[in-house]
């Protein structure tokens, strides 16, 4: 056994409590000011104040001991919604945006997701798994230990299926935790223009029990939008999927209010996310049903829209966790300070709250929550070390990331 012992932190962290944090819960956070963790084999054992953990210590001997130095102790980032396993950026849409051109009319013309489809299908999986771990490590060293990694970007079985080994090998060869999820329903393809139903029937047919049979995610997701996948078609493939096992999750109300927060809540899902139009009766629905609702407030900025109502939401009693939405076209960011920095500064919650949904409820929202989200004892000892007092520097300091160093199981990777 491999036991460390981290004293000197001042300590900021959730408190799980076998469900996501909602309402006046989701700005509660505990903070020891002198604290001390002992980690065995990479998993908390013992925390709390250091002058009451420090007398526990059996004669076992201590194999690495972590002087804080006073610094600012907060679980690692959970990042549960990004498309991190794509070829290459797609710069010259965001100028087509900035004069004006709507996204949806770009993936009408060919490009948006479907330009990034086209690049997938002409990369070969060795190339593929190379950029998608270059890009995990670089959301790792802005202290993300666990991410959602999507695919979505094939669009056909061979594809859709090389994208989802390539994010499991990404989480096998790199010190992360990563949940794939299949989003083959992230657009019709071009061969079946007009006829979504018969897509679908692929999906469901063919994609998901492959998918499931070789282990490959453990999630399913749809984009359910105008002029992409209606609320029906969107139930009937969830509704498949949650019957052979998978998770489900919900691209939901991000340009018009079409149900789907309400059939998050309906279908039990791990989440709903975007929401950027979703109503006041479908948040209710959520948090009825307990549904975390994911907001991506880096898309909002990239795209100049309005923000997600954050605070709307919680006074709905919505628990409500961030993401990146890390893609390469509507939202280019591996950074989960700068989305807490938004989320605070732009769509009004607290550091408090924002910590909250960047570590603790968005652990719930990948279904991760056992094992990551806070510190807790039987977690493991995923933390950053903050350049600051406290969980308000993330948003702060402006423009860089003030995490100084990223633990992941107890082992320093940054």
């Amino acid at each position: 056994m491999i036991r460390k012992l981290v004293r000197n932190a001042s300590l900021f962290t959730p408190l799980d409590g076998g469900r996501p944090a909602a309402g006046r819960q989701q700005g509660e956070l505990l903070h020891l000011p002198r604290a001390a963790i002992l980690i065995e084999n990479g998993l908390i054992a013992s925390l709390g104040a250091e002058d009451e953990v420090l007398p526990t210590l059996q004669d076992a001997p201590i194999d690495e001991e972590i002087d804080a130095a006073g610094s600012c102790m907060v679980p690692g980032f959970v990042d549960p919604h990004t498309h991190l396993c794509f070829v290459s950026p797609r710069e010259a849409e965001f100028t087509r945006r900035l004069r004006g051109v709507a996204y949806l009319d770009i993936l009408q013309q060919g490009g948006g997701i479907l330009a990034s489809v086209a690049a997938i299908r002409q990369t070969s999986e060795e190339e593929l798994y190379r950029l998608t771990r270059e890009r995990a490590l670089q959301a790792l060293s802005f202290g993300s230990t666990t991410l959602e990694i999507k695919s979505g970007y094939g669009l056909d079985t061979e594809n859709e299926m090389k994208m989802l080994r390539v994010i499991k090998r990404v989480g096998r060869s790199t010190p992360l935790d990563v949940v794939p999820t299949f989003l083959g329903a992230h657009a019709v393809p071009p061969a079946y223009a007009g006829r979504e139903d018969a897509y679908l029937d692929l999906l469901i047919e063919e994609m998901l029990p492959r998918i499931k049979a070789e282990e490959l995610a453990e999630q399913c997701d749809i984009f359910c939008e105008n002029g992409v996948f209606s609320l029906e078609q969107s139930r009937r493939l969830l509704t498949a999927a949650r019957d052979i096992g998978f998770h489900v999750k919900i691209h939901a109300d991000e340009v018009n209010d079409l149900g789907g927060a309400g059939l998050a809540a309906e279908l039990q899902a791990l989440s709903a996310d975007h929401l950027l139009a979703a109503s006041d009766v479908g948040l209710a629905r959520m948090a009825a049903a307990g549904i975390v609702a994911t907001l991506l407030p880096a898309t909002a900025y990239s795209l100049r829209k309005p923000y997600a109502r954050a605070k709307d939401m919680l006074a709905h009693g919505v628990a409500l966790a961030l993401a990146t939405d890390c893609n390469p076209g509507s939202c280019l960011c591996e950074s989960m300070p700068f989305v807490i920095g938004l989320a605070v500064l732009n769509m009004g919650l607290t550091p408090a709250e924002a910590l909250t949904a960047a570590t603790l409820n968005a652990a719930y929202a990948i279904g991760m929550a056992e094992k990551v989200g806070s510190l807790q004892v039987g977690k493991q000892a995923d933390f950053l070390l903050l350049d600051g007092e406290s969980p308000a520097i993330l948003a702060f300091h402006a423009g860089v990331s003030p995490v100084c160093a990223v633990y992941k199981r107890g082992e320093k990777i940054f």
